[in-house]
């Protein structure tokens, strides 16, 4: 996949620890258009590849509008950002990605923003809006002043519960706040934020007998490999003609590259999507945080990154 180049053609303050970015094509190149819950990757001059989520109209055409947050946890990538990006410093960027889907024919949508979380709701809230669509926003933070595009939120005029921890003696209540809501299968539920806050909203949710529900991870989750999943098995990828063995201790991704393959990645923690590979045989351990269970199910992807085998075959369209 060949990578767009963007110009930064301003930085912003947003909140404590919080800049966003807009991106504009360098001269020569165009954005493509993006969905609702789409993200990019930036390919930083530091040699970080790092994935973060649109937050403007999609129906604006030309710029991109990003939030970072100042991770404290980062490995870097965020730092680098903060420190070191520059108006007029041009970055590679890939074409956006799509695992948070907008489902823009439901009755009614609850999005759950938990601090920097709140950039892919954002996107989503100004898409409902354009399309007048039902829907409602609850927006937590650990303060007022770490809280991001507080008056974008606002401008939407739409329904908004505020939680802000220093203002109400900890964190909120996220059962009750998601209580009394439509089980209905036109009503669906979106999360992103921090991973206790996800789940937490992903059991609660199950509790009250949601079914529709979504999350977007800014972290991988650990996911064990599954009791059959085979140590050694063979890998065949159809397009490069190759047939490869995976030996005990060795990853997928680690015998692919060894063969003399370099797949498209980016987080390489299973959580972006950028490495999504369809397999055409064979039964994948599934160790992503991108797919749902009935894509997992189905088996016609996979996330090579992480992802392991089943069978004592596997056949991909690489």
């Amino acid at each position: 996949m060949s990578l767009l180049q963007a110009r930064v053609r301003t930085l912003r303050h947003e909140a404590e620890g919080v800049i966003g970015i807009e991106l504009v094509p360098a001269p020569g190149h165009a954005f493509p258009p993006f969905e609702a819950g789409a993200h990019i990757d930036l390919h930083l001059q530091a040699g970080f590849v790092r994935s973060y989520s649109l937050l403007n109209d999609p129906a604006e055409r030309g710029r991109y509008l990003l939030g970072v947050l100042n991770d404290r946890a980062s490995r870097g990538g965020s730092r680098w950002v903060h420190e070191q990006l520059r108006v007029g410093t041009v970055l590679s960027i890939s074409a956006p990605r799509n695992h948070f889907m907008l489902d823009e024919q439901a009755a009614h949508s609850v999005l759950v923003a938990g601090g920097i979380g709140i950039t892919p709701l954002l996107s989503m809230a100004r898409r409902l809006k354009s399309l007048g669509r039902s829907f409602e926003l609850i927006y937590l933070a650990r303060s007022r002043e770490q809280a991001a595009f507080t008056d974008d939120v606002r401008a939407l005029d739409a329904p908004v519960t505020w939680h802000f921890d220093a203002e109400h003696g900890g964190p909120p209540d996220l059962r009750r706040l998601l209580e009394d809501r439509p089980a209905g299968r036109n009503t669906h539920y979106y999360a992103c934020g921090p991973a206790p806050m996800l789940d937490a909203f992903e059991r609660h949710c199950a509790e009250l007998g949601y079914a529709q529900v979504h999350v977007e991870r800014f972290a991988a989750v650990e996911i064990q490999a599954a009791a059959d999943a085979r140590a050694a098995y063979t890998v065949e990828l159809r397009s490069s003609g190759k047939l490869i063995a995976v030996t005990p201790g060795q990853t997928l991704l680690q015998a692919i590259r060894a063969s003399g393959v370099e797949p498209l990645t980016s987080c390489e923690d299973g959580i972006c999507g950028a490495c999504e590979t369809r397999v055409i045989e064979g039964c994948p351990d599934h160790r992503d945080s991108v797919l749902s269970a009935a894509e997992r199910e189905a088996g016609r992807s996979m996330m090579i990154c992480v992802g392991g085998c089943r069978s004592d075959r596997l056949v991909l369209e690489l």
